[in-house]
């Protein structure tokens, strides 16, 4: 029977530069966002919803989850690109920064994970993670950055910042498990509602 699996991105956060960035919170648009998408019934049928660590994403899982009558799966890999050696950036510099990721995957951006590296990780681990799932559709939570860079790879296309999702988060794609090329590129949640 036909499975699909969607990789979801966390909504809009609350950007605090005194924070470490995997610590961000969701900020009340992004939160009702979430809480709209878990009161639409749109992803019935999804019995595993597995989650980066970091707070955004598991704030962006849980409503879901519950909603969902399942429980959350934390796997510590599917964190986004790790960018702790430089931490939060201003909007300017982080877009230059990320633009050279994506340009250069082989080469570590200010010392960042590189995206070659991070595109391995996120692959092995939703690879390892539907090899456990069998049965029902699956949704991952996460990041744009590495989801980007599933994406990529699903796609058969070499990395690349035009695949991006757009600004805000909240966007998600959707492939036919185990492992098929992804059905349209990003768009926002509010299109599985509608």
């Amino acid at each position: 029977m036909p499975r699909t699996v969607r990789y979801l991105t966390h909504t809009q956060v609350v950007v605090d530069p005194d924070r470490p960035v995997r610590d961000w919170s969701l900020s009340e648009a992004g939160l009702a966002r979430v809480r709209a998408l878990a009161a639409s019934g749109a992803l019935a049928g999804t019995r595993h919803v597995i989650s980066s660590p970091e707070r955004k994403a598991l704030e962006t899982a849980a409503p879901l989850a519950a909603a969902l009558g399942c429980r959350v799966e934390v796997r510590k890999r599917m964190h986004e690109n790790d960018r702790s050696a430089t931490g939060y950036l201003p909007p300017d510099e982080f877009e230059i920064a990320a633009h050279r990721f994506f340009a250069d995957p082989e080469r570590s951006v200010r010392g960042w994970e590189t995206a070659t590296a991070a595109q391995s990780r996120i692959v092995a681990e939703v690879r390892h993670c539907l090899a456990e799932c069998t049965s029902a559709d699956v949704l991952f939570v996460g990041h744009g950055g590495v989801g980007t860079l599933l994406f990529c790879f699903l796609a058969g296309v070499p990395i690349s910042r035009d695949h991006d999702q757009r600004a805000g988060g909240g966007c998600f794609f959707a492939f036919e498990a185990p492992w098929g090329m992804p059905w349209a590129g990003w768009r926002p949640m509010e299109r599985l509602i509608a």
